[in-house]
């Protein structure tokens, strides 16, 4: 499901957006972007740029979710995702999730981080997209600057990231592939905050 009814916000309100903003009664307070490298900002820059509608910018918020601090929880149908704080705060990022045919829900364990990952599709997105073919890591791959790798139980790769993206305009939409994607600026300071082990719940 595409969020077909979101009007994009002028530059004036985003900005405004950084003292904080009420929404249904509730202050949201905008997070600082995370400090980066020299090749994130020169591979960045290479990126295609996109205003993100204000309800999906990253804000501290009110943790919703109940979870342990260091929890991640990815709200599917809100298309955004939680990142738990003590003191019952959590950190909120707007996220593209994975459309009915392809999205997944579950419990998932982070067991492998990396910055500007190489893309190696597996097979059978391969199958379903002949077109797709591995990508060495750099502002043309679809994983972006940050990936996060989800793990299950049993310690088998789920094939399932919390990443970057090269689309930006996309974040706030369920598309294609089943993983999470976010801002690369959100990536990068989720990839800053999570801890190797941390678990994830998709909802």
């Amino acid at each position: 499901m595409v969020w077909s009814g979101i009007k994009r916000v002028p530059r004036p309100l985003l900005i405004a957006a950084s003292v904080g903003i009420a929404v249904a009664g509730c202050t949201y307070k905008s997070v600082p972007d995370p400090a980066i490298s020299a090749r994130d900002a020169e591979w960045m820059a290479q990126m295609p740029k996109a205003d993100v509608d204000l309800q999906f910018e990253r804000y501290l918020v009110d943790d919703p979710t109940g979870e342990t601090p260091g929890t991640i929880v990815v709200d599917q149908k809100k298309k955004l995702l939680y990142y738990v704080l003590p003191d019952g705060k959590a950190i909120r990022y707007g996220v593209a999730v994975g459309d009915e045919a392809y999205g997944w829900t579950g419990e998932a364990t982070i067991k492998r981080k990396a910055e500007w990952p190489n893309w190696n599709p597996p097979a059978e997105m391969v199958k379903r997209w002949p077109h797709v073919r591995p990508t060495q890591g750099g502002p043309n791959n679809p994983l972006g600057a940050r990936a996060l790798y989800l793990y299950d139980a049993n310690g088998r790769d789920t094939l399932y990231r919390i990443h970057g993206t090269n689309e930006p305009e996309k974040i706030g939409r369920a598309v294609s592939s089943g993983c999470i994607r976010m801002r690369n600026v959100d990536a990068i300071d989720l990839y800053n905050r999570v801890e190797m082990g941390a678990r994830v719940i998709v909802k």
